[in-house]
């Protein structure tokens, strides 16, 4: 009897778990101001920064300075003035993904245009030789600065710094500190011009140069984007610790970053002699500076982890429509150079404010 009565009334702690709060726990939660909203939007796509302000700058230049900044000469004589330093923005961009820096990005530049140059001008090399042994050297270079900072330990700034210095003095050595002429370019090797011809199109001027510079951010975009290759540099970037505890080897996967940084260096070696007609070995010596410019400005974060290859490509158009638009307006080369150090510096500004959104 006493059974049947506990099984009608249940145990005691179900009684018990009757009398209990079954409410939902919930969150408050504040409604977002606009900036706020903006903020969040940006976190999550930070290429939408670049994109705005290059729209908003060629439109004040159109208005500034006419039909001239709208001709189709002028805006392809931009693509091809940018064309250099965005192909080593594309390269600096994967170091700074993962939180790295590489000062040395021209000094390879130009000195496996040195090495291409001497081998097919000077020691008839056939120039497809002569470009593959370059694109080899800038493969080698990059994993110089690789084994520097997976290896040694170095922090990348110290590392390619010190590398920076030791190409320079290679350039000016295998050179004798001297200029191989278009002359001698165009009769011994003229392959090595190749990216430096045009495709007419009405008033539009069309450098092979130019469409070398698209390509390579497209197949970085990709391989970013669409490969587990691409997450790893990511994840290394974002937080290096957690991506060795999630199984990513990122000794290898950042040796990967650095090699694949040379290499670009190299074919970027490759379109500069095309766009210059010559060999220098004093040659884009602000290239680092300038590759780093248009990273940041691009929207991709100093502290690695986020940003997209596209942001610094419109990055390098940035600065390139700046510096067209500045000068048919009369601005004094000076005052150019000071609206760009302000330009990083208000990069950099948003940059830090965007990611306050995560925090």
């Amino acid at each position: 009897m006493s059974d049947t009565t506990s099984a009608k009334k249940g145990q005691d702690f179900e009684q018990v778990l009757d009398k209990s709060d079954r409410s939902v726990a919930s969150f408050e939660t504040s409604q977002k101001n606009i900036i706020e909203r903006l903020q969040s939007a940006l976190h999550g796509n930070p290429t939408l920064v670049p994109v705005i302000v290059l729209a908003a700058a060629v439109v004040v230049f159109g208005l500034i300075a006419g039909g001239k900044f709208f001709s189709a000469f002028n805006l392809t004589l931009i693509m091809q003035q940018v064309s250099i330093i965005g192909i080593l923005a594309a390269a600096q961009s994967l170091i700074i993904l993962t939180a790295g820096i590489d000062l040395s990005v021209a000094a390879i530049m130009v000195l496996m245009a040195v090495i291409a140059g001497n081998l097919a001008v000077y020691n008839g090399v056939p120039a497809p030789i002569a470009l593959i042994v370059a694109f080899v050297g800038g493969t080698v270079a990059g994993l110089i600065n690789g084994f520097l900072v997976t290896k040694i330990k170095l922090p990348p700034f110290i590392s390619t710094l010190g590398t920076w210095s030791i190409f320079f003095a290679l350039n000016l050595w295998l050179s004798g500190a001297q200029s191989i002429r278009s002359q001698d370019i165009d009769a011994n090797a003229p392959l090595l011009k190749f990216f430096g011809q045009t495709i007419e199109m009405g008033g539009a001027r069309i450098t092979y140069g130019s469409i070398l510079m698209v390509l390579v951010f497209a197949v970085l975009w990709y391989m970013l984007n669409k490969t587990a290759w691409g997450r790893h540099v990511y994840a290394v970037g974002d937080d290096k610790d957690a991506a060795e505890l999630a199984g990513i080897r990122t000794d290898r996967t950042l040796l990967s970053v650095y090699a694949l940084s040379g290499f670009i260096c190299a074919v970027a070696a490759w379109a500069s002699i095309g766009r210059v007609g010559s060999i220098s070995p004093q040659a884009f010596y602000e290239g680092n500076l300038q590759s780093i410019t248009a990273v940041v400005i691009g929207g991709i974060s100093l502290f690695g982890g986020r940003g997209s290859i596209l942001g610094a490509l419109f990055g390098a158009l940035i600065v390139g429509v700046f510096q067209s638009g500045l000068r048919l307006a009369g601005v004094d080369v000076l005052w150019q150079v000071f609206a760009i150090g302000w330009l990083i510096i208000i990069a950099v500004a948003i940059d830090q404010w965007i990611r306050k959104a995560s925090a």
